[in-house]
């Protein structure tokens, strides 16, 4: 075992070992040192020690101002300004780009770098070529730069050299990074104990305003500022006035620039203003601000300051104010100073109250005292007009404002009408409509749970389609109230000022409460309204029944259309409408009437104007509609416009005048009122069933007037063919009389008048006798009995001539056939033997025969006429049962379709409307169809698959 005086003499460290030792030493050193000029000159020694560099720098970062401060260094000579210059970095910059991207940067020759001015000129001055800038950085923060200048071109670093010198630096880096940290700890002002003090003293002194003198100089002793102020919210003029200053007090007249603004109106600070409101700190510094750059410079132009830091002054949610700390230079607020004047607001806040503490409990208690008395009267017997006059005057002198209004929304004529008002005096009521309220508004209103506040209706885009009309007046600002909360805005209190200005949050929950009062007013109108409207509507029920009612008796067509304006005018009472006239016209007929019922001033029409029923766009359009028609004048073409043109008529309602689906329309009512009118579904319901009722009734009017002018027709031509009839029997009587005077011998006579045409001859006589006796102006039913045989060969007779012209083919068949082999599916249990061996031509008819025989005639001529030449028709005679002869006759011709379907239709005859059977051949058939029901009998006409026509004749038998 070897002691320590055999192991022989220490070996010397080598050279690697000297730099490892003098690295850990310095390293060590830098560690342990706090102060910063030491640290510098540390680093100093060790470059200048180990690194063969002429020039070396030291700068640190100044983050704020984007700059590098020269901390010291290494020249040639002794010249040493430039190791302790600032220099501003500007984009492009080689230091700014070690500083940006913290990355070394070598240059090779930093005399021919131009993108450094500053560098070059040093470069130049010391004759520097090679030169290396590293990044002093701990993290991702850059805490300065090292410049390495040497007098050799491309002089850099080797890699072993290179590693210590960045070892260093970088140790150098986090030394001035905690350096750093210490020193903002040190130097940052903690605003909790200054506010304890603060409160402390407050709750010593006696009133508000030495209470607001002292915030003042505590702000200004923690801050620092130019001046600290504060400013007061007059709500009256939106303006802020400044209430307290350290340097000047609001009444000082010896104003200068210095001193605060004494009056800031807020109109062109709107910004600065709403920021406060909603309880938001408000700082401008250097280069920045909490407020858009527009905003800035008006408001330190308005405080004649470069720097501000304003705290708001909020109060029952009400802005009292702001406590500010000015400067006249740019100055970057720190969060203590931010923490400390806000906290200094919030105890101004807590203060506020006191001063005026009696005042509000005693306007709380009278707030509280007009509520109950509005309740009170509205619940009392007390006329509301009056009851709503005295609160309005209460809500004036309260709220110190110049108008209240009560709007109510007319559903007919989609605007707010003012229906109560109340202003100060010498102010002239107002007399205007407002618009209906766009959907934001009345979705604004209707989720409001208090009222909403217009400080400014030039500035607010809230209800923008008001504010024509209310500028016009003077009114700059509202406080508006929903008196239904939470459902549409139908009723609306409106308090109005002529200048602009605020209310407080007390003010705005009177005015609510008030409000939500006044609606019980309004629900109690609108039910009287409705009744009112009850009224009405059943009183032109009424009316319209007596219409109705007069239809029954004979009535002229004069007073039949006095009827019709009168019911237009109950339609046009019920909708209350300006004009109200019914466009009607005749089945046929092209032209349209225009008959008027209710045209007032500004809805005139052109009455006399050529309207046609085709081309009539209003008119078809409603036929069109249902149940009606509702546009407006700007929807109508030029042709309507030219008789419909009234320079107030906006909004169209059309209302045909329908009965039943079967029967077609001749008529429809037109409606009209302003643009802004909206057509309630209680108006329309009403209106529609006077129109019905009108339908009706005029409907009946025209069938009376078209059966009372047939009826005269007829009349005269039964008159004048009666009169006719009476002239041809006595000249046949003359005519047999003078066969009597000619002296023939009573022989010859008797031969005479025994030849069957003279017989002939005396029976028409006859015959026309007993019809012009009997039948004069009524048809009389006899009952006579004929052959079925003698029935059909006269028919055949009659209408032989048409047979021949028209080359016809007429054959009857089943006539000399017994009915057993007429019918052989019959059983012959049906009738008795006597019966079934009965042969069909001896059987005979039983009725009128001269009018079974016209039905007969009427119908083989309709056959013939139908027929094409060389036709065919046929005649099937069959009998039905013991009491019934079926006798069809069937042809190939061709017969309308309308015509079937009206001789075979169940519904009742729309006497109106154009049809088939008001002439020939359609007229004749019809006939023979209500003669045949009176005669007991039937005919029916109707068409097979096969496209023959049938016109069966059902008529009774002779039964023994």
């Amino acid at each position: 075992m070897l002691t320590n005086n055999q192991m022989g003499p220490p070996e010397k460290p080598t050279a690697a070992e000297k730099q490892i030792f003098s690295l850990g030493r310095v390293l060590q050193q830098l560690r342990e040192e706090n102060n910063l000029e030491n640290l510098i000159e540390i680093t100093l020694s060790y470059i200048k020690e180990h690194f063969a560099y002429e020039v070396v720098w030291i700068a640190l970062y100044d983050r704020l101002n984007h700059r590098l401060f020269g901390k010291g260094g290494i020249l040639p000579t002794r010249d040493g300004n430039f190791l302790y210059q600032k220099l501003a970095l500007t984009p492009g910059d080689l230091l700014e780009q070690v500083v940006i991207e913290q990355r070394p940067l070598g240059i090779a020759d930093l005399q021919g770098e131009n993108r450094s001015e500053t560098l070059q000129e040093i470069a130049k001055k010391f004759h520097i070529q090679g030169t290396v800038i590293l990044p002093l950085r701990y993290r991702d923060h850059c805490m300065g730069v090292v410049l390495l200048g040497s007098k050799k071109w491309g002089y850099l670093l080797s890699g072993e050299a290179k590693a210590r010198l960045l070892i260093v630096l970088a140790e150098l880096g986090a030394v001035l990074y905690q350096y750093e940290m210490d020193l903002q700890q040190q130097q940052t002002k903690h605003a909790e104990k200054p506010l304890l003090q603060l409160l402390e003293s407050l709750r010593l002194l006696g009133n508000l305003e030495q209470r607001l003198e002292a915030v003042v100089e505590a702000t200004q002793e923690f801050v620092s500022p130019s001046r600290t102020s504060i400013y007061w919210f007059e709500r009256e003029g939106r303006y802020f006035w400044c209430r307290m200053s350290n340097q000047v007090s609001p009444s000082s007249r010896n104003f200068s620039p210095q001193q605060p603004a004494v009056k800031i109106p807020i109109q062109d600070l709107s910004e600065f203003y709403y920021a406060l409101s909603v309880n938001q700190i408000v700082w401008i510094g250097e280069s920045r601000s909490s407020l858009n750059t527009h905003f800035t410079g008006k408001l330190l132009q308005r405080l004649r300051v470069r720097s501000l830091l304003a705290a708001p002054i909020i109060c029952y949610k009400d802005l009292l104010g702001f406590l500010a700390v000015e400067g006249n230079q740019a100055r970057i607020w720190t969060d203590a100073d931010k923490n400390f004047v806000q906290g200094a607001a919030g105890l101004i806040s807590l203060l506020a109250p006191t001063e005026s503490m009696e005042t509000t409990i005693k306007q709380i208690q009278e707030d509280a005292q007009l509520t109950s008395q509005i309740a009170q009267a509205i619940y009392s017997e007390h006329d509301l007009h009056e009851t709503l006059r005295i609160c309005a005057q209460r809500v004036l002198d309260r709220l110190a404002t110049s108008r209240f209004l009560l709007l109510r929304y007319d559903p007919d004529q989609n605007h707010y009408q003012i229906v109560h008002q109340s202003q100060q005096q010498n102010r002239r009521p107002l007399k205007f409509t407002l618009q209906a309220l766009k959907d934001l508004d009345r979705q604004l209103l209707q989720r409001a749970t208090e009222a909403v506040e217009i400080e400014n209706l030039d500035e607010d885009l809230r209800f923008f389609n008001w504010r024509p009309f209310l500028s016009e007046n003077d009114i700059h600002s509202l406080l508006i109230c929903n008196c239904a909360q939470g459902s549409s805005p139908t009723a609306i209190v409106v308090t109005a000022h002529e200048s602009h200005r605020t209310w407080t949050t007390l003010e705005k929950q009177l005015l609510w409460s008030i409000s939500q009062q006044i609606g019980v007013i309004i629900r109690q109108w609108q039910l009287q309204g409705n009744n009112e409207q009850q009224k009405t509507i059943l009183q032109s029920f009424q009316q319209s029944l007596l219409i109705l009612a007069q239809t029954q008796s004979q009535i002229s067509e004069v007073e039949a259309n006095n009827l019709e304006r009168t019911a237009l005018q109950h339609i046009a009472s019920v909708l209350g409408c300006p004009l109200a006239i019914m466009l009607s016209w005749s089945a046929g007929k092209e032209r349209v009437e225009i008959i008027p019922g209710v045209i007032n001033e500004g809805f005139e029409i052109v009455v006399d104007a050529p309207v046609f029923l085709q081309s009539e766009a209003v008119i078809q359009w409603a036929l069109a509609q249902a149940p009606h028609l509702s546009v407006t004048i700007d929807d109508l073409p030029a042709q309507t416009r030219r008789w419909l043109n009234g320079p107030d008529i906006g909004q169209i309602l059309v209302m045909v005048l329908r009965t039943t689906d079967a029967y077609q329309p001749t008529s429809v009512v037109l409606l009209a009122d302003h643009h802004e009118r909206y057509w309630s579904q209680q108006s329309l319901s009403a209106a529609e069933t006077l129109v019905d009722q009108l339908a009706w009734f005029h409907r009946q009017k025209r069938i009376s007037q078209l059966l009372d002018s047939k009826n005269q027709d007829l009349n005269q031509l039964n008159w004048y063919k009666h009169s006719r009839l009476e002239e041809i029997q006595r000249a046949a009587t003359l005519l047999s009389s003078q066969l009597h005077d000619l002296g023939i011998p009573a022989q010859e006579m008797t031969q005479i008048r025994s030849k069957p045409i003279f017989r002939q001859f005396e029976q028409t006589t006859a015959s026309i006798t007993e019809l012009l006796k009997l039948e004069q102006w009524q048809l009389q039913i006899k009952w006579e009995t004929m052959p079925i045989a003698s029935l059909l060969k006269r028919a055949m007779e009659r209408v032989d001539h048409l047979r021949q012209q028209h080359k016809l083919w007429i054959g009857v068949h089943g006539l000399g056939q017994s009915e057993t082999n007429q019918d052989a599916t019959k059983s012959t249990g049906d009738f008795n033997s006597t019966q079934n061996s009965v042969n069909l031509s001896t059987m005979a008819i039983a009725g009128d025969i001269v009018k079974i025989e016209m039905v007969l005639h009427e119908l083989l001529v309709a056959a013939c006429n139908r027929s094409a030449s060389g036709g065919r028709i046929d005649i099937w005679c069959r009998r039905v049962d013991q009491r019934t002869l079926d006798i069809s006759i069937t042809d190939n011709g061709e017969i309308d379709a309308q015509l079937l379907a009206e001789l075979n239709q169940d519904i009742p005859k729309d006497l109106l409307a154009i049809s088939t059977l008001d002439r020939p051949p359609g007229l004749h058939l019809l006939i023979c169809q209500n003669v045949m029901q009176q005669l007991q009998g039937e005919l029916h006409i109707y068409q097979l698959p096969d496209h023959r026509v049938v016109s069966r004749l059902l008529l009774p038998l002779v039964v023994h």
